[in-house]
């Protein structure tokens, strides 16, 4: 497989240890490794799915002119998957260079909170305080999403950066997390076009028309 392993909480490298040859990173102990592309391919994309298995791999779709599939990644192993990672990139005319990251996950795995820079492994309590802000369709499903903070718009910290770097909102959808993560945060208004998120492995024959490029995602 062409997809490298790492701890889907932090960067940090994983390795095999123990009897059991268990995969473990030395910041948060035995993990489920996150599996990630190197360099966006047609053929790694191919890889992501198989080891997703039936967990969705989410896509805007249809991709608009110019946009590309910049990164992807799956937590799991050969038994089961419990999270995906899909980013991709384009520009848009007020924003200039955009990149939306989309995390599906199970509760727990914390892949989410980790690209969205936010406390904890899970939403928290900020999730679902006061109406949504935005609303996506998946599949056949309008989605509503809640606004959460970037660790650095948290009290005490210190960088400050949070609020101009980026926009998370999430919802549920399927009994799972969905994180949409937007850079510049200011992209956050192209949640109101009516997105339409997809599950890349039903996209059948137009997987092949997927452009794919880098740099990869920032998380």
């Amino acid at each position: 497989m062409s997809l490298a392993a790492a701890c889907p909480r932090c960067p940090a490298p994983v390795a095999r240890t123990g009897p059991d040859a268990a995969w473990s990173c030395p910041e948060h102990g035995p993990v489920v490794p996150v599996w990630r592309t190197e360099q966006p391919s047609y053929d790694d994309f191919v890889d992501h799915l198989t080891l997703a298995g039936g967990f969705p791999s989410y896509l805007p779709w249809p991709l608009g002119p110019g946009w590309q599939v910049t990164d992807f990644a799956v937590v799991g192993d050969a038994d089961r998957a419990s999270a995906t990672l899909t980013a991709v990139s384009g520009t848009s005319d007020l924003d200039g260079p955009v990149e939306v990251l989309i995390v599906a996950e199970e509760a727990g795995v914390g892949l989410g909170a980790r690209c969205a820079g936010t406390l904890g492994q899970d939403p928290g309590p900020e999730f679902g305080a006061g109406p949504p802000t935005a609303k996506l369709r998946v599949a056949h499903q309008l989605v509503p999403l809640w606004p959460l903070s970037p660790w650095s718009d948290q009290p005490g910290a210190s960088d400050g950066v949070g609020e101009w770097d980026r926009s998370v909102v999430v919802g549920e959808t399927e009994g799972r997390w969905l994180w949409v993560v937007l850079r510049p945060a200011s992209a956050m208004l192209l949640l109101r076009d009516e997105w339409i998120l997809r599950d890349a492995s039903a996209l059948g024959p137009a997987l092949v028309e997927l452009s794919f490029g880098g740099p990869g995602a920032g998380w």
